[in-house]
């Protein structure tokens, strides 16, 4: 497995609670979670016992709506190009 880098373009695993959320529109206080599939991107990575990474989440425009901090069994890298060995 390739280790997960800054800037990665991830999709979440699983719905995460809104308690682990900064939400930065207030249109979305109502929401229970963030479904699970949803697109962010990777951007700071922090090396304890065990990674951990501060995801962005954008709508389509590049306006951030949302943060969080997730564990790599919670993230799916995306990847653009077919990587061959």
């Amino acid at each position: 497995m390739n280790k997960i880098k800054l800037l990665d373009t991830i999709a979440t695993l699983k719905p995460t609670p809104i308690e682990r959320l900064q939400l930065v529109e207030e249109d979305y206080t109502s929401i229970k979670s963030l479904p699970s599939a949803q697109v962010g991107t990777i951007i700071e990575v922090y090396e304890q016992k065990k990674y951990h990474y501060l995801v962005e989440f954008a709508d389509t425009q590049g306006c951030e709506y949302a943060m969080t901090t997730l564990s790599s069994d919670e993230i799916l890298v995306l990847h653009y190009d077919l990587a061959i060995a």
